[in-house]
């Protein structure tokens, strides 16, 4: 063995069948790079270290487990979204909604519905609403509204329009003379709309008509809009707001009370309002629209001189109070009808000089014009009698002559 076999040998390698016939030798890890000056060399290949199998897995699970977060978050998301707009699990709890200033936009009305809980996701409604603008968009009428989260987002948009939420409709007749309290109870009982809505809307929205928009509320007037709900026979959907009923009746009494009217009002030196609150009286008072101008001469004149004629004569209006307004309050009512009336009692021992505070029923468009145009009488007194005939008298002695003869049962 010579010494080169003893140095390959020594490197470990098998040599066996590795050399070529010159001798050469040649590794199976190892490049030969010949260079141009016929010298070998071994280059020795870096392989990149590999990557730790456990690390690998736990970011794919880290991965998987934020994908599947997301996806819950937003599916319970799109639920609620949904909910808002179809009230698939809403409670049918009603809550209060009530503005006195009409709401113009989408952006707004929402915003409401979403500050009284009645939605959760209020930037998706926003864009539901405005897709389907056509139906449910603004203006918003002032009014008091009572919502639910079950009517879903556009029934209760729908609401605050003014507009129904059902197609069933009910006629209703409303005669010259009725009150309030009345109109109120044929409403409810046909189920137009609630009671305490109603109320509300009379007492507190502000209303654009002409009649109503500088009348405010008076703590020593029952209801503030008596007097201007005008007579008439009106169709209302069923479950109608509060708010679009009472506008039919106003909207009326805007239009029959024309500027000729409120003309003449000036000319006899009264308000439109005090004008009103007279021909409530006339038409409590008159047996029929013959009597009315006769009826209304007797007022005028009293009116004329108050300083011997400081009380009206009339018991209608404290018959208004006792009748109408006693049985109609409540426990929670602000005040009793004796509050009323020191206010409203014009009888000839009362201590109320001149016209009432407000009116004592809703007055017909007869009674308004007789108001405005009284007969060419000096009579101070009237009666009626039994069968409902009208007797006018000048002075206190010949108004008792003609009770003792015509109506000796009256308690004059």
């Amino acid at each position: 063995m010579d010494n080169n076999d003893f140095k390959l040998e020594e490197t470990g390698i098998n040599p066996v069948d590795t050399a070529g016939n010159d001798k050469d030798v040649y590794f199976s890890n190892v490049e030969a790079d010949h260079s141009t000056s016929g010298s070998t060399s071994a280059v020795v290949k870096k392989t990149a270290p590999k990557a730790k199998k456990g690390r690998g897995v736990a970011g794919t699970y880290i991965f998987f487990i934020v994908v599947i977060v997301i996806s819950m978050i937003l599916s319970v998301y799109a639920v609620m979204c949904m909910n808002d707009v179809l009230a698939i699990t809403k409670t049918s709890s009603t809550v209060t909604v009530s503005y006195t200033d009409q709401i113009q936009t989408i952006d707004e009305a929402v915003d409401l519905l979403a500050d009284n809980g009645l939605i959760n996701c209020k930037n998706f409604c926003k864009l539901f609403a405005k897709y389907r603008e056509t139906y449910v968009g603004g203006p918003y009428e002032p009014g008091v509204y009572y919502l639910s989260g079950k009517m879903g987002l556009e029934g209760m948009l729908q609401t605050m329009q003014g507009n129904s939420t059902t197609a069933e409709t009910v006629t209703l007749i409303f005669p010259e003379g009725y009150t309030v309290p009345e109109i109120v109870d044929r409403l409810v009982e046909n189920e137009v709309c609630d009671r305490a809505s109603l109320l509300s809307v009379i007492e507190t929205v502000d209303f654009t008509y002409s009649l109503v928009s500088s009348l405010e509320a008076d703590e020593n007037v029952p209801y503030r809009l008596e007097g201007y709900l005008f007579p008439d026979t009106y169709d209302f959907y069923v479950g109608e707001s509060a708010t679009s009923v009472v506008k039919k009746f106003l909207a009326n009494g805007d239009t029959k009370i024309t500027e000729e009217h409120r003309k003449k009002a000036e000319e006899l030196g009264y308000s439109m309002h005090e004008i009103i609150i007279i021909a409530s009286i006339i038409q409590m008072e008159a047996g029929d629209v013959d009597q009315m101008n006769t009826i209304s001469a007797v007022i005028h004149n009293r009116l004329a001189d108050r300083t011997n004629y400081p009380s009206l004569g009339c018991d209608s209006t404290s018959a208004y109070i006792n009748n109408k307004v006693g049985p109609s309050l409540s426990s929670t009512s602000a005040h009793t009808a004796d509050y009323y009336m020191a206010y409203y009692d014009t009888s000839n021992s009362s201590t109320v000089e001149g016209l009432p505070t407000g009116p004592i029923c809703n007055p017909g468009i007869d009674a308004i014009e007789a108001a405005l145009n009284p007969d060419d009488s000096d009579a101070y007194f009237f009666f009626h009698d039994a069968e409902g005939n009208l007797y006018t008298a000048k002075t206190n002695s010949e108004f008792r002559d003609k009770v003792a003869a015509y109506a000796p049962y009256l308690n004059y």
